[in-house]
């Protein structure tokens, strides 16, 4: 266990390693799991958060390299680049801003959508997928989310289809990309799990379609038939020609566990192959944050709640973390209701502005819609002429609260972008 004492924020120094706080770090500014007291600002931000917190007395405790502190238990953050030691590890700077990315990103996942769904039909009528279309489409989105993700994510998001399966794929795609761009993998490692994610689960097309919309639990004989389909898509991704190992990784293991309860092979650790660790939570993310047959979506913030609990249990600790930094903790499409009582729609710029991203807002404070939706940068210190405070987030909402239908919402009728 970690070596660390309890100290009131009044009797904080400038160089202490905070390591736990006396509230849930979601719901602060704070670096995730703990940092270095820098400056004088970073004590009075602490008091305004906090009444006290945990401090490291070892000097081993916290990371060099990331400034984080061991994750549970006993075991250390590990950098980046030990997970990844046989990639080039990069660190990804926005080339462009939402507005400027948006119409871009709109074409490239319309265009990516059509694709996705023509290659799934021909799937069932061939047993395979066509590569080198599924190459060309995937590249644009690559493209998008390494310039700036916000615009990519948010269409994403709001992009609504009668085909569960076809949801799934591309929003898999989409979060495994926006994963690795954080993570700072090579671009073609970003292409290489933007086609593992679309194609990870291509064998449920062969699941009879009762099992895959049954609202009961299933028997042991169904779990296990529908647990067939990772056979099935390693057949139908290899007879597509792709050999490529981490597509492949994808596919077979993206339901193991970090702690080994998951399947086929109940893989633990780092047995798990490292791009199935990364398919396997942003599968659990898209599952918790889509509506199914047995059970209801939950909101985007609930979703990583739920992940982050899940540290070096399910997912590991280093890629849940990476995955709250790259689409926040109110990641875009969240609804929320904000500290004056209106609602709103986060848009973007949560990466950087994890608790006062820019919103939407659609109902005023009686809940009552607007009649223009209005952008408003929640990072900024005042709104409106009269330069009141800018609201804050109060909470995050289910989807469809207030009657809000986010699949109405059109940036680009509303806003010319």
């Amino acid at each position: 266990m970690l070596d660390a004492r309890k100290v009131p924020t009044e009797d904080l120094q400038v160089g202490m390693f905070v390591s736990q706080l006396d509230r849930p770090w979601l719901g602060t500014p704070f670096p995730l799991q703990g940092f270095r007291i820098a400056d004088k600002d970073e004590i009075l931000q602490l008091q305004r958060y906090c009444k006290y917190v945990l401090v490291d007395t070892e000097p081993e405790a916290a990371d060099p390299e990331l400034g984080l502190p061991k994750t549970r238990g006993s075991r250390k953050h590990l950098p980046l680049e030990t997970i990844f030691f046989d990639r080039s590890i990069k660190s990804y700077q926005d080339k462009t801003d939402f507005m400027e990315e948006h119409s871009k990103a709109s074409a490239v996942v319309t265009a990516l959508t059509e694709d996705v769904e023509d290659m799934y039909l021909k799937v069932t009528r061939n047993n395979k997928v066509n590569v080198v279309r599924l190459k060309q489409s995937i590249d644009p989105m690559v493209g998008s989310i390494s310039r700036n993700p916000d615009a990519c994510v948010w269409v994403a998001r709001l992009k609504s289809h009668d085909q569960y399966t076809y949801d799934r794929a591309l929003s898999s795609g989409i979060w495994a990309v926006a994963l690795g761009r954080e993570l700072g993998l090579p671009k073609q490692d970003l292409r290489s799990l933007g086609v593992g994610g679309m194609l990870m689960d291509v064998g449920m097309l062969r699941i009879n379609p009762d099992l895959l919309a049954a609202k009961r639990s299933l028997s042991a004989e169904e779990t296990a038939a529908v647990r067939e389909h990772i056979d099935h898509s390693l057949e139908i991704i290899q007879a597509s020609g792709i050999m490529n190992r981490d597509i492949l990784d994808m596919a077979a293991h993206h339901h193991e566990r970090y702690n080994g309860s998951g399947y086929p092979r109940g893989l633990a650790e780092d047995r798990i192959p490292t791009f199935a660790r990364i398919a396997g939570l942003v599968d659990a993310y898209g599952a918790l944050t889509t509506d199914r047959n047995y059970a209801p979506a939950v909101s985007p913030a609930e979703a990583m709640r739920i992940l982050y609990e899940e540290r070096d249990i399910g997912f590991q600790a280093e890629l849940v973390e990476a995955f709250i930094r790259a689409v926040g903790i109110y990641p875009a499409g969240t609804l929320v209701e904000l500290s004056d009582g209106s609602v709103a729609v986060v848009v973007a710029e949560y990466r950087a502005h994890r608790l006062r991203p820019t919103v939407l807002l659609v109902l005023n404070q009686k809940k009552r819609p607007l009649e223009k939706p209005q952008l408003l940068k929640l990072q900024a210190a005042t709104s409106g002429w009269l330069r009141k405070p800018m609201p804050t987030i109060k909470r995050a909402l289910e989807p469809g609260a207030f009657g809000v239908n986010l699949d109405k919402l059109d940036l680009h009728r509303q806003f010319g972008i």
